[in-house]
């Protein structure tokens, strides 16, 4: 999680999620700049929403049809403990992100917190031939290791890459194709492990 303060207010790095046209909840956003709620600021009801944890903006946001974009929250803050949730008063939206981009920034995230992972919350494997599962309600797995795979129950995602073998001096060799899906959707089963082809489309593994 990423913040800073300057001389009076607490600035937050957060994502969010839009749809296709770049509008949340019927209000249109535009790169590049910055806006002002007007009235109370509360999480889950009134403010500018966006999410800490990168990867929690699925729960919101389908991978599909979707897009995201790296924010900064400020002036009144309000938190939701469901997940990483952050209403705010001010929101400037600064880049907008590819799905790579936010499993890069997940990835990122996880390991600057250097936590055990919550079973319930959204898990990650960034090492090679790891495996991430996610039962959690409108949770995430991402497994972006070579050979990597991942599992979710219905409604929740599942983020893939699939990597070239790693050369002399790589750990992790080259991102060729990534991919996210939601179980029960997108041709994904609930509660089955899958992996990323050669070709970019999941299938199931043992």
């Amino acid at each position: 999680m990423a913040r800073k303060k300057n001389e009076k207010t607490e600035v937050v790095t957060s994502y969010k999620g839009f749809d296709g046209n770049l509008q949340c909840r019927g209000f249109q956003f535009e790169v590049g700049k910055e806006y002002q709620h007007e009235g109370r600021v509360e999480a889950c009801a009134s403010g500018f929403h966006a999410c800490e944890y990168p990867l929690d903006v699925f729960g919101y946001y389908a991978p599909g049809g979707s897009r995201f974009a790296l924010v900064e929250q400020s002036g009144d803050l309000s938190r939701e403990s469901g997940d990483s949730k952050v209403a705010s008063r001010k929101i400037e939206i600064k880049a907008e992100l590819t799905i790579a981009g936010l499993v890069k920034a997940a990835i990122e995230y996880t390991s600057s917190c250097c936590e055990p992972i919550d079973p319930d919350s959204p898990a990650s494997s960034t090492g090679n031939r790891g495996a991430a599962s996610s039962t959690g309600r409108h949770s995430v797995a991402m497994a972006a290791g070579i050979q990597g795979k991942a599992m979710a129950s219905a409604g929740s995602a599942i983020v893939l890459c699939y990597r070239d073998e790693a050369a002399e001096g790589d750990d992790h060799g080259r991102i060729l194709h990534i991919k996210a899906g939601i179980a029960g959707q997108d041709g994904i089963e609930p509660g089955t492990w899958y992996q990323l082809s050669a070709d970019g489309e999941f299938v199931k593994v043992d």
